[in-house]
C-alpha cells in the first residue's frame, strides 16, 4: 500500500476526533460568552435563564459543546445541536436577507452541517463514547466443548 494511503487510513479516524474536539471547544466558547461573559463581548446581554437567547441557546452551546468535545453521547448531542443551528439561522439570520454572506449566517450553516456529519460519523476513536462501548462489550471466552 502506498505511504499516503497508509497515512490516510491511520489518521482519518483520529482527524475525526480532532475535528470534533476543536468544534466542541469553539462551540462551547459561545456558551461561555453568553452565560459567564467570558470572553467578554461588547454586545453581551445579561444572562436570563428563561429566554431563548441567551438562556436556552447559551445552555445548549455550553453543555452541548462540552459533551461534544468529550465525545459523550456524540451522535445525539450533535443531532440536537444541528437542529439548534438550523433554528438559529432561520430565526436570526434568514430574515436579514437571502445570502448567508450578507446576513451573517455562514457560521450557523457550517456548524449545522458539521454537527449533522458528527451525528452520522460519531465521535471517533478518541471519545468517551468509544471508551464506553469498549467497556460494555462482554469478554467472551472460547467454549470448551
Amino acid at each position: 500500500m502506498p505511504a499516503f494511503a497508509t497515512l490516510r487510513l491511520n489518521w482519518e479516524p483520529r482527524m475525526l476526533s480532532i475535528l470534533r474536539i476543536m468544534v466542541g471547544l469553539l462551540y462551547m466558547e459561545h456558551g461561555l460568552a453568553k452565560i459567564l461573559d467570558f470572553p467578554h463581548q461588547s454586545t453581551h446581554a445579561p444572562y436570563a435563564l428563561f429566554t431563548l437567547n441567551p438562556g436556552l441557546q447559551g445552555l445548549l452551546e455550553l453543555v452541548g459543546g462540552l459533551l461534544l468535545a468529550l465525545g459523550f453521547f456524540t451522535r445525539t448531542v450533535a443531532f440536537v445541536l444541528a437542529g439548534n443551528m438550523a433554528v438559529a439561522y432561520f430565526m436570526a439570520h434568514g430574515p436579514r436577507g437571502f445570502f448567508p454572506l450578507l446576513n451573517g449566517g455562514e457560521l450557523a450553516i457550517v456548524y449545522c452541517f458539521v454537527f449533522l456529519y458528527f451525528s452520522v460519523a460519531g465521535g471517533g476513536p478518541w471519545s468517551l463514547d468509544r471508551m464506553r462501548a469498549a467497556a460494555s462489550v462482554p469478554s467472551v471466552s472460547p467454549s470448551r466443548a
